[in-house]
């Protein structure tokens, strides 16, 4: 509105007042409908980078009205216990650690979204040529403890005939995975990529194990906070339609998909050639394939098993009895657990929307 115009007419200038105010109410009631994610580096989580970079999330985020930040957190733990602590709305990581984290500590989490299975990206390495899961019995393991790492550690020795008790676990950082190989103190390490892929170029050491051995075990999910969800379901729509759309970037060979899959690699401290070894050890979901598998029936398996890791463990809290402790409502709406005390749901509505293009 021109000044002149403002000074001629005081009706006029009342009107523009009432305006800036609801401007300004607006803006307020937007900045309410602004939400966070965060995810931490791995291959199954990249596509939330190159969501954030190329404005694909902002699109969507427009789309429903609201604004979402996605920030990267340079520990992959930390990033759950952030959103555990509720600095943010929503975070990608896998079952296990959505079991043993968030839910334990008394967050109700749903996950919308199953992104993808591990098929390699996860492995143990042990110094040395030739050696196998049986050179590990007595050895100390460096590995990010209590996480899925050592989960996968515990199916791997299962496999081998042995178990947790024939080796000792030592605490690391993700980021300090390759670097640890090269100290004398450590002799094995379960990793996941990209430090994997740079292991296996490493030929003093031998990889015994890895995630391809349990294929569907280890899940990487997206998870969101229950209530926030249910009070902004236009959030859930915006996430899982921006996931799918930069999926289905990164799986071509074109020149988009080129330029999606070297911004995420350049985001790993890798190159394209690289990055793509890493997305070729990870099995990533269709909409409709994740939704199928995520109310399918070996989702009750998996949550028994992991839940029965995590209180052995003594990750369930001290306020847990016996396994059943987290409540885990699957996507039929069958509750594995405590049903007074449901803290994890899998709700595959929003990848079956997607899948029929209803978001």
């Amino acid at each position: 509105m021109p000044r002149s115009s403002f000074f001629r007419r005081t009706a006029f200038a009342l009107f523009v007042s009432l305006l800036t105010g609801l401007s300004f109410a607006g803006s307020a009631a937007a900045a309410d409908k602004t939400f966070k994610l965060a995810w931490a580096l791995y291959p199954g989580y990249m596509p939330w980078a190159y969501a954030e970079h190329s404005g694909i999330m902002d699109k969507w985020a427009g789309k429903y009205g609201i604004d979402v930040e996605i920030v990267q957190i340079n520990d992959y733990i930390e990033s759950i216990n952030q959103y555990t602590a509720g600095e943010y709305d929503a975070v990608a990581n896998t079952v296990m650690d959505t079991l043993t984290i968030p839910a334990a500590g008394g967050v109700d989490s749903t996950s919308i979204i199953l992104g993808d299975y591990t098929n390699g990206n996860d492995a143990i390495f042990v110094k040395g040529e030739g050696k196998t899961m049986a050179d590990l019995k007595g050895k100390k393991v460096h590995l990010v403890q209590y996480s899925v790492s050592h989960y996968m550690l515990a199916l791997a020795l299962e496999k081998a005939g042995m178990s947790l008790d024939d080796v000792e676990t030592a605490n690391i950082a993700d980021a300090d995975f390759v670097a640890a190989l090269q100290t004398s103190e450590v002799e094995a390490v379960v990793t996941w990529n990209p430090a994997t892929v740079q292991l296996y170029d490493d030929p003093s050491v031998t990889s015994v194990f890895d995630s391809s051995e349990v294929p569907g075990e280890i899940q990487d999910i997206l998870i969101v906070k229950t209530d926030v969800l249910k009070e902004n379901p236009e959030l859930g729509k915006a996430l899982v339609g921006a996931w799918y759309e930069v999926l289905a970037i990164m799986k071509q060979d074109d020149e988009e998909g080129i330029e999606a899959r070297t911004f995420m690699a350049e985001v790993s401290g890798t190159d394209l050639a690289d990055f793509d070894r890493q997305v070729a050890t990870t099995y990533f979901y269709g909409p409709a394939e994740g939704a199928e598998a995520y109310g399918g029936e070996t989702m009750p398996d998996i949550i028994a098993s992991t839940t029965g890791f995590a209180f052995s463990q003594g990750l369930l809290g001290p306020e847990a009895k016996d396994e059943g402790y987290v409540g885990v409502e699957l996507a039929d709406g069958t509750i594995i657990g405590d049903e007074d005390n449901v803290k994890f749901r899998i709700d595959t509505s929003y990848m079956e929307m997607a899948s029929k293009g209803e978001i």
